[in-house]
C-alpha cells in the first residue's frame, strides 16, 4: 500500500510522543488501488492543543484549532489535512453534528464512532503498519460497505449518511450490505433533519460520482441508492413522484422517475441538473389534468422551487430552469426553419446546454446512444446560418447603438437591435450596416405609424 504523505507528517509522527494515524478515504483509496485522495485526515490519541503545537514546530501550516471536537486543520505541501482526536460522539437523533464529545485513548471506540468500516482503518505513520479495529479492510477487498455499529444506530444519529451512502457506493463500486440498506431506509425521513446546504452538496457530489474515480454511470448508480432507500422521496418529492407513473411505450421504455435518472445517466457532466429535473413537471401535470401537456411550464416553476428550497446558487437556479422550460422545443421535428433559427438566436446563450439535455433526454427514453435527430436538424440548421455569416448574438451585429441614434428613438434602440438580429438570423448576408440601418429606419416608421 502506498501512501503519499508530505515529509513534514513524517518528521512529526517521529517526534510525538503518541501514534499519529490516517484514517479515512486516503487510507481506504490505496487499499482499493484508487488513486490518491487530494485530502488527509489524522487522528491520535492526543489533544488538539497538543498535536497542533508539535505541528507547527514540524513546519505544518495551522489553520484553525478547535479544542471542544478535539479538531485542528492544517495545510502541507497543498494538501488539506484535518486532525481529530480520538473520540467519541453523541447525537441528537438525525442532527448531523454530535451534541456532545467525549475524548479517549481507545482505537476501537474511535473506529466505531465512525460510518462504514471501509473508512475506519488506520494507518500508523511511524510504523508503517494498518491497524484495523472493525475489520475494514476485508470490505475493502470484498467492495462492499458495512456499518461500523449495527446500521439502524448508526443512521439514526446523523441524517447525512442517509447521502453519503449512496456517494460512497456510487464513487466506489462497493455494494451496502442488506442490513446497511435496510438500516438507511428505516430512518429515510431523518434526511429532514439536515441542512438544504449540505443536501444540495452531497446530491452534486453524486450527481457528478463519476468524475470521482472514473466508474462509467456511476452518478446513476447513486441515484438509484437514493431511490432505493427512500431518500430520494424526501429530498425531492417532486420528482419522486413519477415512480411507477406509465408513459406512452412508443417513445419510452420507462416510467417517468426513470426516464429521468436516465436522462442524468447519459447527460454530459454541465448539465446533469438539469437532465435529472427536466421532467419534474411530469407528475404534477398528469395531477391535474391526466396528460403530460404542459410539463415542461409546470416544471421550470417546480424545478425553481426545488432549487430555491436547496438553496442552490442563482445562476444555477436559473440555468435549469430556463432549460426545463425550453427542452419540448421543437419535440416533433416539424417546426419550420425561420422559427428554429429565430429561436438558436433568442437562446444562444443556452444553445449548446439545450443541445445536451436535448441528446440526454433522446437516450434516456429508449437507451439510445445514437444522434438525437433534433440535435441533427438544429446543427444543420446553424452551421447554415453560420455560412451566411449569420450573427448569433449582439455583438456580432454589424451596427451599434449608436448607429442608430437619429433613426430610433432612444428608449426603442435596444429593442430594434433584438429585431435585427432577428432579422439577420433569416439570411446572414442581410449583416451589412447600410441593410440594417435602412431596416431601422423601416422598424421606426412602422413604429411611428403604429
Amino acid at each position: 500500500m502506498q501512501l503519499n504523505l508530505p515529509e513534514k507528517l513524517h518528521t512529526l509522527a517521529q517526534k510525538a510522543d503518541f501514534p499519529l494515524y490516517v484514517v479515512g478515504g486516503a487510507v481506504r483509496d490505496a487499499l482499493a488501488n484508487l488513486p490518491a485522495s487530494p485530502d488527509l485526515d489524522l487522528c491520535a490519541p492526543a489533544s488538539a492543543e497538543k498535536f497542533s503545537s508539535l505541528a507547527a514546530q514540524c513546519g505544518l501550516e495551522v489553520n484553525g484549532v478547535y479544542k471542544n471536537t478535539g479538531t485542528v486543520n492544517l495545510t502541507a505541501d497543498d494538501k488539506k489535512i484535518e486532525f481529530t482526536s480520538f473520540r467519541t460522539d453523541t447525537y441528537r437523533r438525525g442532527e448531523h453534528a454530535p451534541c456532545a464529545v467525549e475524548f479517549t485513548g481507545d482505537i476501537t471506540a474511535d473506529a466505531r464512532r465512525r460510518d462504514f468500516k471501509c473508512n475506519a482503518v488506520y494507518y500508523d505513520i511511524k510504523e508503517g503498519t494498518l491497524c484495523d479495529p472493525l475489520g475494514g479492510e476485508a470490505d475493502i477487498r470484498a467492495r462492499i460497505l458495512e456499518t461500523t455499529r449495527p446500521a439502524e444506530e448508526v443512521f439514526s444519529e446523523d441524517g447525512l449518511r442517509l447521502m453519503r451512502l449512496a456517494r460512497f457506493a456510487a464513487q466506489l463500486g462497493f455494494s451496502p450490505t442488506a442490513a446497511c440498506r435496510a438500516g438507511a431506509r428505516a430512518n429515510a425521513e431523518l434526511i429532514g433533519k439536515i441542512s438544504a446546504e449540505r443536501i444540495f452538496a452531497e446530491l452534486l457530489q453524486i450527481l457528478h460520482a463519476d468524475e470521482k474515480y472514473g466508474r462509467r454511470y456511476a452518478h446513476y448508480d447513486g441515484l438509484k441508492m437514493l431511490d432505493e432507500t427512500d431518500v430520494l422521496r424526501y429530498i425531492l418529492p417532486e420528482l419522486a413522484a413519477g415512480k411507477g407513473m406509465a408513459q406512452r411505450s412508443d417513445f419510452h421504455d420507462h416510467d417517468v422517475l426513470e426516464h429521468s435518472l436516465r436522462t442524468c445517466r447519459y447527460a454530459d457532466h454541465s448539465i446533469r441538473l438539469a437532465a435529472l429535473l427536466h421532467d419534474a413537471g411530469k407528475p404534477a401535470a398528469f395531477a391535474q389534468t391526466g396528460k403530460f401537456y404542459g410539463h415542461d411550464v409546470l416544471g421550470e416553476e417546480i424545478a425553481r422551487a426545488i432549487l430555491e428550497r436547496l438553496k442552490a446558487p442563482k445562476k444555477t437556479t436559473e440555468l435549469v430552469c430556463r432549460l426545463t422550460r425550453l427542452h419540448m422545443y421543437d419535440l416533433d421535428g416539424k417546426t419550420r426553419e425561420s422559427k428554429i433559427r429565430a429561436f438558436i438566436v433568442n437562446n444562444y446563450d443556452v444553445y449548446e446546454p439545450l443541445l445536451l439535455l436535448k441528446q440526454a433526454d433522446f437516450s434516456g427514453c429508449k437507451d439510445d446512444l445514437s444522434v438525437c435527430p433534433t440535435v441533427i436538424k438544429w446543427e444543420g440548421i446553424r452551421k447554415r446560418m453560420q455560412a451566411e455569416g449569420a450573427p448569433f448574438t449582439l455583438k456580432e451585429l454589424a451596427v451599434r447603438g449608436g448607429d442608430l441614434r437619429g433613426i430610433v428613438a432612444a428608449q426603442k434602440i435596444g429593442d430594434v437591435l433584438q429585431k435585427l438580429l432577428l432579422f439577420c438570423a433569416q439570411d446572414g448576408r442581410r449583416n451589412q450596416r447600410d441593410a440594417l440601418l435602412q431596416e431601422a429606419a423601416r422598424l421606426a416608421e412602422e413604429e411611428h405609424n403604429g
